[in-house]
Parts: structure tokens; sequence; C-alpha cells
């Protein structure tokens, strides 16, 4: 049964992938084997930018997310990111982060090893406040969820 819900799930996302203009960002490699590293579960974070802030909350990816995943990333936190990005209204979210993990102990370990990386690259704790109170005005979460790694 649960088989049958990722197949599913899977499916409904390539569906709704190929309906929608996607962009992927210049993160690391998607591949489910990056340098010789083999990622068995996918985590998913799915983001609606707020109305009139999409262009913003691009910039805030780029700026700021993704110099914290590179350096989480160098501590081993992951396999590889990418960010997915869709303009399609009809879609329920317009930024789609894709985390490809070893196993269950990088998933265990994601979010303390990305706020580890944050506060290693902004050591100011209210430096680091404040760009996470911005990051909430520009965009909403709809959802997450793990996905397993077909091979």
């Amino acid at each position: 049964m649960r088989r049958r819900r990722v197949v599913l799930f899977v499916s409904s996302f390539a569906c709704i992938a190929t309906a929608c203009t996607v962009r992927v960002n210049r993160g690391t490699d998607a591949p489910a084997s990056v340098s010789g590293e083999r990622a068995t579960l996918a985590q998913v974070y799915y983001w609606k930018a707020r109305p009139g802030m999409f262009d913003d909350y691009n910039k805030y990816v780029t700026d700021v997310a993704e110099p914290i995943d590179a350096e989480a990333k160098k501590q081993g936190a992951f396999v590889s990111v990418t960010t997915y990005v869709t303009r399609d209204s009809a879609s329920p979210w317009t930024h789609m982060r894709v985390f490809l993990l070893r196993d269950s102990a990088q998933l265990r370990g994601l979010s303390a090893a990305l706020d580890a990386a944050g506060r290693r690259l902004e050591p100011d704790s209210v430096k680091r406040r404040v760009r996470g109170e911005y990051g909430v005005t520009l965009r909403d979460r709809v959802g997450s969820t793990l996905l397993e790694v077909m091979h």
C-alpha cells in the first residue's frame, strides 16, 4: 500500500511538473548518485511565494538559502539539493526544494545541519533573526513530503 502511494504521488508530481514552467537552481547536482554517493530518500519542501513576492523570494533563495545549503552540504548534511520553480498560478506551490539524502541518519540531522550552517555563515543572532523574519514575509509553507528514491 505504501509503495502504491509513493508511485501515485510521483506520478502526480510528474504530471504537475510537466504542466508547469520549471526552473532548476544553480545549486548542487540533483541526480540520485552524486560523487559516488547514492541517495535513498528525498525530503521535499513546498513553498508558495506571497502575492507580488515571487522575484523577491527567488532572490532570497539565491542569496540566503543556497549559501546555507552549500555550507551544510560541505559538512555532509545531504547528497544534493535542487529548487524547482513554477509560475503556474494553478499550482499549489511556487517553489519546491528537494533534498536528496543518503539515509535516515541524514534525514534526522537535516534540520539541525541547516541551522548550524546558517549560524556558521552568520554568527550574529540578531542578523539571523532579522533574515528569518524577512523570509517569513516572502512565502508560506505549503507542506512537505518524504519520498523513497527508486534506483
